[in-house]
């Protein structure tokens, strides 16, 4: 006889007996709840560390999303300031205190820079007062497609109004002022200055303290071993950083030369203004060359009678970036950095649409940074390897 103290499956299988009822054998006997091992734990553990982890990542990207207009020109700064800094040190073995040559290259390269901007400012005020005429030789060079194109519209338009009936004249059509282009573009190169300008002056402060932050870095950590790692990943990121920012300038001044004295010889006007775009789209892996050849098929398009004549400027165009992107920057820069092509691309458009065009340009600096990174930690080192590019063939021994 099970008294109250009895567990409660028990007393449930002495009433259904004391009723005539059949009791199943799995509750003569309930089983016991199932005992949880510390290797389950452990694996249950882990689970939620992976996903908290992801979820960490998901909101440093919206954080830093949100926060582009404080974030973006500090990273800039940060880059332009791996990219001097060689030539800083060089300035400082040869007698000049840090400071001073950090004013000076700083000073240098923006008075140069807006020396350049300046002198295009004519053309480029003469290409958009030009912009009418070729939207109306587009027009006219075009004209067979686009009566094509209202026949189908105005084919779709009267189907419509089969559908849903003769449209109501009393309707009233309300029609928004859009904000126009030109406004547009000014607002945008307004925040590109301003932005460049915080850039500029971070970077001043950066090169003119020396290596004051790596110190500082070093001394954070207590162990020795520690701080050889952080002096080395310190050391890695900024010669990679700026060998790569520097051939990279190097190559694309001789890929805007060549583009300029090509569009020269074929007769495409502006040369010299393509070739500065051809130097400064060519930041952008991958992207800024398809942009840079489509821009030139277009304005080639409605320069030239024939189409032969029209396809040689977007062919020369794209000849050169091509022999640039295969031959001249694998062997100049894959020596010392080398990068997965399908990460460097993933990591263009991620950026880019993250940030704009600012974040496609530090695309590759952020990825070198993050290889360097993952190559000095162990528990890292799979994502350094995907990173890499292709391992070199194993050399036969004998």
């Amino acid at each position: 006889m099970y008294t109250d103290m009895e567990p409660a499956p028990a007393r449930r299988v002495v009433r259904r007996r004391a009723r005539g009822q059949s009791v199943p054998d799995s509750e003569h006997f309930p089983s016991e709840p199932p005992v949880t091992s510390g290797a389950d734990r452990l694996a249950v553990l882990r689970r939620i560390e992976y996903l908290l982890a992801g979820l960490l990542i998901l909101f440093f990207f919206w954080s830093i999303s949100l926060a582009k207009v404080v974030v973006l020109p500090i990273m800039l700064g940060f880059l332009i300031a791996l990219t001097l800094s060689p030539l800083v040190r060089f300035l400082d073995r040869l007698g000049l205190p840090t400071g001073v040559a950090a004013v000076g290259v700083i000073l240098t390269l923006g008075l140069s820079s807006a020396f350049g901007l300046y002198m295009l400012t004519g053309p480029a005020s003469a290409l958009v007062e030009t912009l009418p005429d070729i939207r109306q030789a587009a027009e006219t060079k075009l004209y067979d497609l686009q009566i094509k194109i209202r026949q189908v519209q105005e084919a779709e338009q009267e189907m419509t109004n089969l559908t849903k009936g003769a449209p109501d004249s009393d309707q009233e059509t309300i029609l928004v002022d859009d904000p126009g282009v030109v406004e547009g573009a000014i607002s945008s190169l307004a925040g590109t200055g301003t932005a460049l300008a915080i850039a500029m002056i971070l970077a001043m402060f950066l090169l003119a303290s020396g290596d004051m932050f790596q110190r500082k870095l070093i001394q954070s950590f207590d162990r020795f071993g520690d701080k050889k790692t952080a002096l080395k990943i310190s050391h890695d990121i900024e010669r990679q950083v700026s060998r790569y920012l520097g051939a990279i300038t190097v190559i694309n001044a001789a890929l805007g030369l060549a583009v300029g004295l090509a569009m020269h010889a074929l007769g495409l006007p502006y040369a010299y203004v393509w070739g500065v775009a051809a130097f400064a789209l060519n930041y952008l892996p991958y992207l800024g060359a398809m942009a840079g050849c489509a821009a030139v098929a277009g304005v080639s398009l409605i320069t030239y009678d024939t189409v032969g004549a029209a396809l040689l400027p977007p062919l020369a165009y794209f000849i050169l970036t091509s022999v640039e992107g295969q031959m001249v920057t694998p062997v100049l820069v894959g020596r010392h950095l080398s990068l997965n092509a399908a990460a460097v691309f993933i990591a263009v458009i991620f950026w880019a649409w993250l940030w704009g065009i600012f974040g496609a340009l530090m695309a590759v600096p952020f990825l070198v940074t993050l290889k360097v990174f993952c190559d000095h930690i162990p528990a890292l080192a799979f994502i350094g390897r995907f990173l890499s590019g292709e391992d070199p063939p194993p050399v036969e021994t004998d």
